[in-house]
């Protein structure tokens, strides 16, 4: 497979170990993550903010298996902003992906390396939008695909499986209970697509973060084109102050933070944003451990949120999404399912926008962390939301009937 020339193999994030492209899966030496690594430089990162095809991946675009994911709209919420007296706020909308989801963009890079390692079925455990992003990709190179989802996934991912012809297993129980049942009913070999299983997910979602970066600045009238020569000029491009994230299994916070990092020792950005990750509070393995400025999570014992999306209670990326806060991070925030509910709502009634559950949960920790002080009237904020408000709209009308409208 073609490879680009910024690609330079894969590392262990354990033990160092390097390989080549035909490695799959965990690290056989140790069992570790194994993620890219790539050669930098400043042209090829300004490549990649005035491109979205050019942001440094794996596999060339001739060759990625793509459904145009990415380039979705940074949109301006000018009423939140005077509500929550900072100086902007927008919100880096990903429902506009193919399946809705953020996780079509890792997707993409995932399925493309399942294509060339030729191992079916694919398959993976998913909260419920991964699996039907990885259905809808599987289906792109006609493979075989199983997504393992807990009984309480929302019925539109598990209805959409099968639309894009994937077969479901629905497992009673939690998201943890799905992850242990690929083992146990897959009585054959498969390409895993699980979060930090495939070492392309979390790097394929870096690209959000090239695309905040040049649509702050051109919004803000610090970059005059999306342009290799306007971005030049512009050199060093300042971020927008805060980047405030939803968290579940640790892939967006660590994408983030490796996409901050390409930009940043090139010397194309000025300074990181803060990285602020937030969780539900009956859910919150990730953020409670980043509070507590450890070294490792603790699996959550009595797991407890209506936002099944970030439901993880023992995120195979806790590790490592801890790694980058420790470098890019802020204080993180938990909120309630009724404020993250109330904050979905408020959005799709105030700035059109239709956001998910998860998106809800970074716009209630916004709101947390502007009553609280640490974000100000100087703050430029950016939330992310990972999924499109359609995937459940149950659960949001739910919350407008519980309080009687």
């Amino acid at each position: 497979m073609t490879t680009t020339e910024a690609f330079d193999g894969l590392v262990c994030t354990d033990c160092d170990e390097t390989f080549g492209v035909d490695t799959h899966g965990q690290c056989p030496a140790c069992g570790g993550v194994v993620t890219p690594r790539y050669d930098l430089d400043e042209e090829t990162v300004v490549q990649g903010l005035v491109d979205p095809d050019a942001v440094p991946l794996p596999f060339t675009r001739e060759v990625r298996v793509t459904a145009s994911e990415g380039a979705t709209p940074l949109v301006a919420a000018g009423r939140l902003a005077d509500e929550m007296g900072v100086a902007s706020l927008s919100i880096k909308d990903e429902g506009r992906n193919p399946t809705g989801t953020v996780y079509d963009r890792g997707m993409s890079l995932a399925v493309t390396a399942a294509d060339r390692d030729g191992t079916e079925p694919l398959a993976l455990a998913a909260a419920g939008n991964a699996g039907q992003s990885a259905a809808a990709y599987a289906g792109r190179i006609d493979a075989r695909s199983y997504a393992f989802v807990p009984s309480r996934t929302a019925f539109s991912n598990k209805a959409l499986v099968n639309v894009h012809g994937g077969e479901m297993r629905v497992v009673g129980g939690r998201f943890d209970d799905a992850a242990a049942a690929v083992d146990e009913q897959l009585a054959t070999d498969y390409h895993s697509l699980s979060a930090f299983e495939t070492a392309y997910r979390h790097d394929g979602t870096k690209s959000l973060v090239y695309e905040v970066v040049v649509e702050d600045a051109l919004a803000r009238g610090d970059l005059s084109a999306r342009t290799a020569s306007a971005v030049a000029e512009a050199l060093p491009l300042s971020p927008p102050d805060a980047l405030v994230v939803p968290v579940g299994t640790g892939e967006l916070v660590v994408a983030v933070a490796r996409g901050l990092d390409e930009l940043t020792s090139t010397g194309v950005l000025a300074d990181p944003p803060t990285v602020h990750p937030v969780q539900p509070a009956g859910c919150a393995p990730i953020v409670s451990a980043h509070s507590a400025s450890a070294e490792t999570t603790e699996p959550w014992e009595t797991p407890d949120t209506i936002v099944g999306e970030l439901e993880i209670p023992d995120p195979a990326g806790g590790d490592l999404a801890l790694d980058a806060l420790a470098a890019v991070g802020g204080e993180g925030v938990t909120v309630s399912d009724d404020d993250a509910l109330e904050s979905a709502v408020t959005v799709a009634q105030t700035e059109v926008l239709e956001v998910g559950g998860a998106g809800g949960v970074a716009l209630a920790g916004a709101w947390d962390l502007a009553e609280s002080g640490e974000l100000d009237g100087d703050d430029r904020v950016v939330v992310v939301n990972t999924d499109a408000g359609v995937k459940t709209p149950d659960v949001l009308r739910s919350h407008l009937m519980g309080k009687g409208i």
